[in-house]
């Protein structure tokens, strides 16, 4: 007659996965003194027609008289409760310490006890019981035991869970149940008796679906996401067909699904799982009569459980996430911590960058630029480098595109410009006997558009005492190509003003000479992917020789270049060939390796009044 109960009392909420079963709650334990009823003598009547069921249990445990409501409850004929031993009736035996609660009460040393059981009804259903037991007055040597039928009352409390931990439009579990398991699953007990010891997590979002439903609407929308929540819970179904634990598949919020793995088996299983999401997805479908495609990208992560936190491994998805997007949509990728320790750095980086122009962890360095004909000093570039605390001296290339994401640039560019127009009058005053070297400085093209770079030029020459013509600005061929509108009226104001207007990167972009010469330019910068090619000599077999071709190309952009007025320099020159070959060709001005590596200020010093700057004559 009697099923053992499931009993979820001291053992906490019944697990997560059990979706459609209520949770068993702890069992309540008394201790409060309570009003002892009177002898139940004069309500022996009371006792047997009261619709609580209802037993007097001596203290030994056995049932002295039950009423009928007991006996209708428990499916019992009446006269087989007495005798009966109670424990046994309401699986009062079922956990530890709900036992020992009980036996405190017939021992008269605990006033009550409060719990809920899972009972099995002769005629095959269950029900939920809350059960009470307390002490009856002290002559009469027993206690009372009442049994509620609460089993309604947890069939509302599952569904309203049900509701609360579903998502409507896709019936999927939602945000909230989703984490409920995995932070179940990642508790130690979970893992350390069985498994694998390992989780995984699918996590992805629709690529195409905004589109969607800011066209055809919410209710197409959430058709789509329904559909698209089909597929993916028979992927997972799939996927759990020859493993131990089917996937969880939940909906996280807007066009986001997760597809949980626990005792995943390695990224091999996250890949395939991943892969037939990614077909399974694709495939167009039809929704309102209407024939409709998105995408997906997936983030995967999969990892040992031990030492993982609910928020380390949404972070990693997450990210993960972003990388599928970033590489293009309709994929999936792989957590990669390299590739992760990399991002934490930039992101550290670009927190950083702003208030160390404020504490002065940026210095400049200065590359010499040579006249090819005299070989003497003309001019020098520029080069800011961070003298980073944590990660030592940083070039550029390392914090100038972050610097420009987040605006940074402006006073960093606005620093670089003050401290290289300064240096350079300084060299102008310690030097009176000896030509004035200009010096060139790198602009990005947020700056022109994000301040006022005329105004910070002319202050800044004002301040600084530089004649305006020894300031040479250098920006990137795309950012010159195709200006209108505020950067080219910045342009003409700055080349008005006396100031040198240089392409960095020259033949990288547009190439568009003819443009040209409706800007205000004078110099064209070649890059160091041309003056490559003349790194052969004479004696180099002509197996070995780069194609011919890359002199003829540059000696043409120079002479068009020539044509138009402008002065061309030859970038990443590193050898004294390279020079004889530029020279022949008419190049004006070379800059690399085979005169100066970037250096401090006093090495500058010394090159000044050299009559040469060769062979790494300035390289530290």
């Amino acid at each position: 007659m009697r099923e053992r109960a499931v009993s979820g009392t001291s053992e906490g909420p019944a697990p997560a996965a059990d979706l459609d079963r209520p949770v068993v709650t702890e069992s309540e334990i008394d201790t409060s003194p309570r009003t002892e009823p009177p002898s139940p003598a004069p309500y022996r009547s009371v006792f047997a027609a009261a619709p609580l069921a209802m037993a007097v249990v001596d203290r030994e445990g056995t049932v002295v008289s039950a009423n009928d409501s007991l006996a209708a409850l428990l499916g019992t004929p009446p006269d087989d409760l007495a005798g009966a031993v109670a424990a046994d009736l309401v699986d009062l035996t079922g956990d530890a310490r709900t036992w020992h609660a009980y036996r405190e009460v017939l021992r008269g040393r605990q006033s009550r006890l409060r719990c809920t059981r899972r009972l099995k009804h002769p005629d095959g259903h269950s029900l939920w019981v809350q059960v009470t037991v307390a002490p009856l007055p002290a002559e009469d040597r027993a206690v009372l035991m009442t049994v509620a039928d609460i089993s309604s009352r947890r069939e509302l409390q599952a569904r309203l869970r049900h509701l609360q931990m579903h998502d409507p439009v896709t019936r999927l579990p939602n945000r909230t149940l989703f984490f409920e398991r995995l932070s179940a699953a990642l508790e130690a007990e979970s893992y350390e008796q069985s498994g694998t010891g390992r989780i995984g997590l699918c996590y992805l979002d629709l690529d195409g679906f905004k589109a969607i439903n800011d066209t055809l609407g919410h209710r197409v929308g959430d058709r789509l996401l329904a559909a698209v929540a089909e597929r993916l819970t028979r992927c997972a179904d799939e996927a759990g067909q020859s493993r131990p634990t089917t996937p969880l598949v939940a909906r996280l919020g807007g066009d986001e699904f997760a597809l949980l793995v626990e005792d995943s088996t390695g990224t091999e299983q996250l890949a395939e799982l991943a892969e037939s999401v990614l077909e399974a997805v694709q495939d167009p479908f039809d929704i309102s009569g209407q024939r409709l495609s998105v995408s997906a990208s997936i983030g995967v992560v999969e990892r040992h459980a031990a030492g993982t936190t609910p928020t380390a491994l949404m972070q990693a998805a997450d990210t993960t996430l972003y990388w599928a997007k970033a590489d293009g949509k309709s994929r999936w990728t792989l957590f990669d911590p390299e590739r992760n320790a990399h991002r934490m750095t930039r992101q550290a980086l670009a927190s950083t960058l702003r208030p160390a122009i404020d504490r002065g962890e940026f210095q400049l360095e200065y590359q010499p630029l040579v006249g090819m004909e005299d070989d003497r000093l003309h001019g020098v570039e520029a080069l800011v480098r961070w003298n980073h605390p944590q990660f030592g001296v940083l070039t550029p290339n390392r914090f100038i595109g972050l610097a420009e994401e987040d605006g940074s640039i402006v006073p960093l560019g606005r620093w670089v410009l003050r401290t290289a127009c300064g240096q350079a009058r300084r060299w102008q005053l310690d030097h009176p006997g000896e030509p004035p070297i200009f010096v060139s400085v790198n602009v990005a093209v947020r700056q022109v558009w994000d301040s006022d770079l005329v105004a910070d030029v002319a202050e800044t020459l004002a301040e600084t005492g530089l004649a305006p013509h020894l300031l040479q600005l250098e920006l990137t061929e795309s950012a010159v190509m195709g200006s209108a509108g505020r950067p080219l009226q910045a342009l003409k104001a700055l080349s008005d003003m006396g100031v040198r207007i240089a392409i960095d990167d020259f033949g990288t972009g547009y190439s568009n000479l003819a443009y040209l010469s409706r800007l205000p330019v004078s110099v064209l910068k070649l890059d160091g992917t041309f003056v490559r090619g003349f790194q052969y000599d004479d004696r180099d077999s002509a197996a070995t020789r780069p194609n011919p071709a890359d002199e003829v190309v540059v000696e043409a952009m120079i002479q068009l270049a020539h044509r138009l007025g402008l002065t061309v320099t030859a970038e990443c020159v590193e050898t004294s060939d390279q020079a004889t070959r530029l020279r022949r060709i008419g190049c004006d001005t070379g800059q690399g390796w085979l005169y100066s590596r970037p250096v401090p200020p006093d090495r500058i010093s010394e090159l000044l009044g050299t009559p040469g700057v060769q062979a790494g004559v300035g390289n530290p």
